[in-house]
Formats: structure tokens, sequence, C-alpha cells
């Protein structure tokens, strides 16, 4: 079953026409972890504003929950739970304080409400901060208190727009913990914007990179890395006046990237290839400042697809 259904939405603004969805499709079902991973600008955060019904699409349909969100939004409404990008906690309020007014605005009577508020501070290890004022949390907190406010009603889905913006990574683990345990014991399907590929890789059962309004790719992380296989092998050069020919030749070479100061090499058994490709360029004179070794991450899939890399 689809929680979320997308056919051909596309989002135009007048004036300048600029497309900020171009014609999407996707769907996702029930109880999966989904992403859309892709830089700033690649449309995201517009998507989650017409399937969240703050946005009016200018053409294409979506449903959400079963609910047409041009036609139903109300319903939409009801079934979803949505955190922001940007801090939209009431920072005079307690914790407690917070998730009492959002649990009262979706009509939970008091008992149910107070249980409820319970078991979401429980589980976003807050009980013994509910009584505090938000003013006095950390960012990670706040964080933690906006997940939990946003599936305080067991919403049917939840949109995460960029869930751990700006905190720092062991929060940001933990944030992930929560998220995996809510889809988990609550079995909300969860729908994230990201542009942090591991969060995606880590969380998502499956992910659609999106580039200037475009799905390019959608599939699991597995098989989106997959798609480039094989060992990739990063050189950084000293300069970026160099013959990169030298590297194109090698017969075991299968596919070159060439991008700034770095050249990124495809090929099977990398460890056993670095000696000669470390011979190649000492005998033609260009000097190799590091050499590192990898598998394929949702960047080289995004850097494959586009040409550059997610950060640019």
């Amino acid at each position: 079953m689809w929680a979320i259904e997308v056919r051909d939405l596309t989002k135009r603004y007048r004036g300048n026409g600029f497309a900020a969805v171009d014609h999407i499709s996707f769907s996702v079902e029930s109880g999966e972890i989904f992403a859309l991973l892709g830089p700033n600008g690649a449309g995201k955060t517009t998507t989650i504003k017409i399937l969240t019904t703050l946005l009016k699409p200018t053409s294409g349909t979506a449903k959400v929950a079963g609910f047409d969100v041009s036609k139903d939004k109300d319903s939409v409404r009801k079934s979803i739970g949505i955190v922001f990008q940007e801090p939209s906690l009431d920072w005079r309020l307690t914790g407690r304080e917070n998730l009492d007014f959002h649990a009262r605005i979706y009509g939970i009577g008091r008992k149910e409400r107070e249980e409820r508020i319970e078991e979401v501070l429980k589980l976003v290890e807050l009980e013994d901060k509910a009584d505090v004022v938000v003013d006095k949390y950390s960012g990670g907190m706040k964080r933690s208190l906006e997940l939990a406010r946003g599936f305080i009603h067991s919403p049917k889905v939840l949109f995460l727009d960029e869930p751990t913006l700006g905190l720092d990574t062991h929060t940001r683990r933990r944030i992930w913990d929560y998220i995996r345990e809510l889809n988990g014991k609550e079995g909300v399907t969860i729908v994230l914007t990201t542009h942090h590929m591991e969060e995606a890789d880590y969380l998502c059962e499956r992910v659609g990179i999106m580039d200037q309004g475009k799905i390019i790719a959608l599939d699991t992380p597995k098989n989106l890395k997959d798609l480039i296989g094989s060992d990739l092998v990063s050189l950084e050069m000293n300069t970026r006046d160099y013959n990169t020919d030298i590297f194109k030749k090698l017969d075991f070479v299968t596919d070159f990237r060439k991008h700034d100061d770095f050249v990124t090499l495809k090929m099977e058994r990398g460890d056993l290839r670095i000696p000669a490709i470390m011979e190649v360029a000492r005998r033609e004179g260009v000097e190799i400042k590091s050499v590192n070794l990898r598998k394929p991450s949702l960047e080289d899939v995004f850097l494959h697809f586009t040409g550059r890399r997610i950060r640019e």
C-alpha cells in the first residue's frame, strides 16, 4: 500500500517561470523511511511543501495517506506530522507545554494527551528536561523535542525537512536512532529531505536523488552504489596543471573523473593497482599529494549523474 503517490508533479513560479520541481514521479510505501537527497536548491523542500499542502502545485498530482493534496487538504493535514527545517518551538514554554499545546490543536483528550506526552518524551530521552523552558535547551534537545511534537498525534506520515541540519556528529547520530526507533515502534511512514549522504544511507530504505528540480535516480542505497561498482581510487595532485590522459590509458581503469585537484579512477581490486598508478605518475613526472582507496558512496552516485559533488 502506498502512503504517498506523486505523478508528474511540477511547481513553476510566476514571473520567471522557474521550475523548482520539474515533472517528478515517485511513490512511498506505508511504513517506509524514504529520503529526497540533493543539494540546496534541488527542489526537496518545495516538494515537501506541496505534499504537506503548504504550496499548490502548478501541475501533476500527489496523494498523501490516500488524500489528494490539492482537493482534500484538511484530510491530508490530519494525517501528517511535520518537522520544519527552521525551528518552530515556543521557546517561552517548557518542553511538556509545547507538546501539550500541539496535542490540544489535534483534539487529543486530556487522559490520552498526558499518556502520549510521557511516551514521546521517553522515546527522545527528554523526561528529565520536560519541565525546563525550551530556551534553556541545547540545539540537539530542541530538535529532539520537535521530533516528539511532530508525531505526538500519531500521524500516518511524518515529514522531516533536514532533520539534523546544524547538529554535531554525535547529536546527529542520536537523532537518527530516534527516527529509526519511531519508525519501528509506531510504524509511521517517514519522508525526509537531506543533503547528508551518510544520513540517507544510514536511515533510508530508498533514496530519490534530486537535482535542479528533477529526480535523477531512485533506488535503495545499495543498488544506487552498485551502479558505480568496483573500487574508487582518488588521487590528489599538487597542481591542476597535469596530464590526465596518463590515467585514462591504464587498461584496468574502467571510469575516469577529474574534479579540481583530484582524479577519481574506478577499477577492480584497487588495492593491488595503486603501485602501478604511482609508477605511471612517477614516470610521467606527475606529483601525487595523496591517495585514497574506498568503496562507492551516494556522493559518488551524485557525481556520476551530475558531474559535480553535492556540496557544490
